[in-house]
């Protein structure tokens, strides 16, 4: 098995398709049919994953899709290529506790993961309607990955 696409809820979808677009996400499809629906697909660079979001794609509410991970191999370009891209992009950190990012800010620490410990090193950015992004410095996959 294998995760294909994550919806992310949004109020305003061409809003977030630019948002996206200008993060260099590539457009797969953005299809509607009548007013009540509409479906736009994007890919962030190098992933097998995509996300849809649109008019009468979810229930959920605008901005509740929190904690969704991009995997980098160099967080600070990664956070730098957002940035550029307009997103508000966090600060390099890393959590105290050294195993995982709590939800929200809680237990941040400024700067990267001692010694850029693989899986330890994070940002974070929100789209235009707060759906929660991470970064996530993984350098060396856990043995089974």
């Amino acid at each position: 098995m294998k995760l294909e696409v994550v919806v992310v809820p949004v109020a305003d979808v061409d809003r977030a398709k630019n948002f996206y677009k200008a993060l260099g996400w590539r457009e797969d499809a953005d299809f509607a049919a009548g007013a009540d629906f509409r479906v736009v697909q994007l890919t962030p660079p190098g992933s097998a994953c995509s996300v849809i979001f649109g008019t009468g794609v979810t229930s959920a509410v605008p901005g509740s899709a929190q904690g969704l991970h991009l995997v980098v191999t160099d967080i600070e370009a990664a956070r730098a290529e957002l940035a550029d891209g307009g997103a508000d992009v966090s600060e390099v950190f890393h959590d105290a506790g050294g195993v995982f990012h709590h939800a929200g800010t809680g237990g941040r620490v400024a700067g990267p993961a001692p010694d850029h410990k693989s899986y330890g090193s994070f940002a974070s950015f929100s789209d235009p309607d707060g759906n929660g992004w991470l970064l996530q410095e993984i350098t060396t996959r856990l043995p089974g990955r």
